[in-house]
C-alpha cells in the first residue's frame, strides 16, 4: 500500500485516525503499532515476520546491553551480535542476488540464487534498530522497556516505506506523551496534501516524459532530447521523493510526531557537498553519525578523511541498491564531494552564483542517469547521447513536440524547486488572515480534489523509492 492511492486516502488512513482518536492515550502506541503491522502486511503479509523478528531482537538486545552495561565484555558482545544479525538480514534479502551473480560471472561458477522480493522498507527500518542499539550501547538513550511503544517506533507506517530515517532519540518523549492539537493536526493535513501534490500532480506527470524517453534507442535520440529526459527525471525523483517525505511528515504531525525534515531544496543548490546537505537529510546524517564520525571523521590528516569519504560514498550507493550502477553513481558523488572538499569549493565560493548553480544542476543530472540505467552500458550510452556522442542530430520533431507538450509542467516544476511558492503561499495566508478571509483551506481543498480526480484513472503511479 503506499499513500498515493485511493484505498489509502479513503479508507486505511480514515479509520486508522478514527480508532486512534477515539482510544485512550495510553494506548495510542498499541493502536499505532497494530495499524502500521496491518499496513506492512496490507502487500508483503509474509515479509511481516522479518519486521516482528527485527523489533523483538532488537528490544531485547537493548534491554540486555543495559543490563550488562558494567560488563563491558558481555555488553560488546550482544552489540556485536545484534549488528551482525541485522545486516546479515539486510544482505541476504537485498545483496545476496547480487553477491552470487557477481561470483558466477567472476569464477565461472553456476551457483542459483533464488529471486526473492525485497521487504518493502527494509532498508529503513534496519538502519532504525541498527541506530537504537548504537544509541543505547554509547549510553546516549536509555533502553526502551515498553515493548509496544519500542514497536510502533520500529513499525510506524507513516515512514515505514520511505522514511525519513528516524533516530530513537529524536522521537523518545514523543513516544512516551505527545500533546495533539487541532492546529498540529491542521498543519500535519495541509503537509500531506501538499506532498501527495507534489507526487500526484507534479511527479507522475513529468515522468510521463521519462519514461517515453527512456523507451527509446540512444541511437534514436537527439542531443536535446537525452537533455530533455533526463532533466524530465531530475525533477521526477525529486517530486517523488520529497512528496512522499512531505506525506509521511505530515501524517507524523497528525498522530502527534514530529519528523525530521528529509529535503530542503537541493535543487538551489550551488556544490554538491551543499546539495548532499539538502537532499535525504536523514541518510545522509545517518551515515554521518553512525559511519564516517566513528571512522574518524576529518579528525586523522586528510588521508583517512578521504578514504572514510570512500567508505561512506560506497555505502551510500549500495544501500540504495545492490548493482553496479548504484556503486559507480555512490562513487561519482564521493569523487565531486572529495574534489569539492580538496579544492573546488573555494574556487567556486568566488564565482557568480550562477556558475555554481550551473556546475551542480549538470553533476547532478549526468549522476541521475547512472542511478536510473541498471546496465552500466545503457548509462554511458546515454551520457554519450547528452553529449552528441551517437546521437541523432542535435533535436527532431519529437523533441520540439515533447518540449512544447512538457514547456508549462516543466515552469512549474522549476519554480516548486525553489522556496518561492512556499513564501508567496505563506504571505498570502497571512494577508488573508488579517482581512478575516480564509483561503488556505480552498487552496488545500482543490490539491486534494485535484490529486483524487487524477488517482482515480491513473495508469501511471509508480513510486521510485519503493524499491529500497
Amino acid at each position: 500500500m503506499v499513500f498515493s492511492s485511493l484505498i489509502f486516502l479513503f479508507l486505511f488512513l480514515p479509520l486508522t485516525l478514527l480508532v486512534y482518536y477515539v482510544s485512550p492515550a495510553g494506548l495510542r502506541n498499541a493502536v499505532l503499532l497494530f495499524v502500521s503491522l496491518v499496513f506492512y502486511a496490507w502487500g508483503e503479509p509474509v515479509y511481516i515476520v522479518i519486521m516482528v523478528f527485527s523489533t523483538l531482537f532488537d528490544y531485547a538486545n537493548g534491554l540486555l546491553i543495559d543490563k550488562y552495561r558494567s560488563r563491558k565484555g558481555i555488553a560488546l558482545t550482544i552489540f556485536i551480535g545484534s549488528i551482525a544479525v541485522n545486516l546479515g538480514i539486510l544482505g541476504f534479502f537485498k545483496y545476496y542476488g547480487f553477491l552470487v551473480d557477481n561470483l558466477n560471472q567472476l569464477f565461472g561458477l553456476s551457483i542459483q540464487a533464488a529471486a526473492l522480493p525485497l521487504p518493502v522498507g527494509i532498508s529503513f527500518y534496519t538502519f532504525q534498530t541498527m541506530s537504537y542499539v548504537v544509541d543505547v550501547y554509547r549510553d546516549k538513550i536509555p533502553a526502551q522497556r515498553n515493548l509496544l511503544s519500542f514497536g510502533a517506533y520500529i513499525t510506524m507506517f507513516p515512514q515505514l516505506v520511505a522514511g525519513p530515517i528516524v533516530k530513537y532519540g529524536d522521537i523518545a518523549h514523543q513516544l512516551a506523551g505527545r500533546t495533539i492539537t487541532l492546529d498540529r493536526f491542521g498543519e500535519g493535513a495541509e503537509l500531506f496534501i501538499r506532498g501527495l501534490a507534489k507526487k500526484v500532480l507534479l511527479a507522475n506527470n513529468i515522468g510521463l516524459l521519462w519514461a517515453s524517453v527512456k523507451a527509446t534507442p540512444a541511437d534514436e535520440l537527439t542531443v536535446a532530447s537525452a537533455w530533455l529526459g533526463i532533466i524530465a527525471f531530475t525533477f521526477q525523483i525529486y517530486f517523488d521523493f520529497s512528496g512522499y517525505s512531505d506525506m509521511a511528515r505530515g501524517l507524523g504531525k497528525m498522530f502527534g510526531f514530529d519528523f525530521m525534515e528529509n529535503f530542503n531544496y537541493p535543487y538551489i543548490s550551488r556544490s554538491i557537498t551543499e546539495f548532499w546537505r539538502r537532499w535525504h537529510i536523514s541518510l545522509g546524517s545517518w551515515f554521518r553519525e553512525y559511519v564516517y564520525i566513528p571512522l574518524g571523521g576529518n579528525r586523522m590528516g586528510m588521508l583517512n578523511q578521504l578514504r572514510n569519504l570512500l567508505v561512506v560514498w560506497l555505502l551510500t550507493g549500495l544501500w540504495h541498491g545492490a548493482s553496479w550502477n548504484f556503486v559507480v553513481w555512490g562513487l561519482y558523488f564521493g569523487f565531486f564531494v572529495t574534489v569539492e572538499k580538496l579544492f573546488l569549493l573555494r574556487w567556486l565560493q568566488n564565482k557568480p552564483r550562477f556558475v555554481g548553480h550551473g556546475y551542480t544542476l549538470v553533476i547532478v543530472m549526468v549522476g541521475w542517469v547512472f542511478f536510473e540505467f541498471e546496465k552500466l552500458s545503457s548509462a554511458t550510452a546515454y551520457i554519450g547521447t547528452m553529449f552528441g556522442f551517437g546521437a541523432h542530430g542535435f533535436a527532431d520533431n519529437r523533441t520540439w513536440y515533447d518540449l512544447s507538450a512538457n514547456l508549462l509542467l516543466l515552469l512549474v516544476l522549476a519554480l516548486c524547486s525553489t522556496p518561492l511558492p512556499g513564501k508567496a503561499m505563506t504571505r498570502l495566508t497571512e494577508r488573508f488572515r488579517r482581512t478575516g478571509v480564509v483561503a488556505a483551506p480552498a487552496v488545500y481543498f482543490v490539491l486534494l480534489f485535484l490529486s483524487t480526480a487524477y488517482l482515480v484513472n491513473a495508469t501511471y503511479n509508480p513510486f521510485l523509492y519503493f524499491r529500497f
